[in-house]
């Protein structure tokens, strides 16, 4: 497999904090095409943070991140939007759907935003939430849903453009058991088309079903394995465990 995404030695500090206490401090990853890693840490680590960078919201304080051999911490606005709309897709923990836009709104609109036409963006959108089980409520607005029904449609969202890379941020952290089990298998078939997939979870059955797991502590990587290995492996750069 090829490097898709990594990041070197990456730092983060916001203005006004405890410069001694970055929310980042010198983040090394690597994410081979195809792969599903988790992430997983206690809250404040530095977890969102990370996927924020890695995905190109926001920038780092230092280091690199690259993205299939193109550095992009460097990039301009408008060429990080255009990375961001055709190559990578964002499940956020909180949804962020668009409370004005209906169901089937939210999911065409990323599809809008490259120039498909509406018909065409309409149709996929339908097909999406159809496969997750939503299509029956594509008229309503997001706030008619429950918590496992709008995670559903922010998962169809960061599909619609058929992303390289879907990271997700605690996908069933605001999910009841079921929602969860669903919004799992999701995940699994997304990765099974083909999609790599970096995924931040308080959840251990998120992590099983990931092919590799990172952890973190204090806005570092400090250990990672490979889940058919019960092995742990040292991380001397990445938390890649391959040699």
């Amino acid at each position: 497999m090829s490097v898709l995404l990594e990041a070197r030695q990456v730092v983060k500090r916001y203005d006004g904090s405890d410069l001694s206490t970055p929310a980042l401090a010198g983040v090394d990853v690597r994410v081979e095409r195809g792969e599903f890693v988790a992430v997983m840490g206690p809250s404040g680590c530095g977890k969102s943070t990370m996927l924020n960078i890695l995905a190109g919201l926001d920038r780092p304080t230092d280091g690199e991140v690259w993205f299939e051999g193109r550095r992009i911490d460097r990039l301009g606005e408008t060429e990080l939007a255009k990375l961001r709309r055709r190559r990578i897709g964002f499940v956020f923990q909180s949804f962020n759907l668009l409370p004005t836009l209906s169901v089937a709104e939210n999911v065409e609109l990323p599809l809008l935003l490259v120039g498909q036409r509406r018909g065409t963006a309409r149709r996929t959108a339908a097909a999406l939430l159809d496969d997750l089980g939503v299509a029956e409520r594509r008229w309503a607005a997001p706030g008619r849903l429950s918590g496992g029904q709008q995670q559903r449609v922010a998962l169809a969202r960061a599909l619609a453009n058929d992303p390289d890379l879907v990271l997700a941020d605690e996908p069933t952290g605001n999910l009841d058991s079921g929602s969860t089990r669903d919004v799992l298998g999701l995940l699994r078939a997304a990765h099974r088309r083909g999609r790599t997939l970096l995924v931040a979870t308080h959840d251990a059955r998120v992590a099983a079903a990931a092919d590799r797991l990172l952890r973190m502590s204090d806005g570092r990587i400090v250990a990672g394995r490979v889940l058919d290995d019960a092995r742990p492996v040292s991380l001397p750069f990445d938390g890649d465990p391959r040699p």
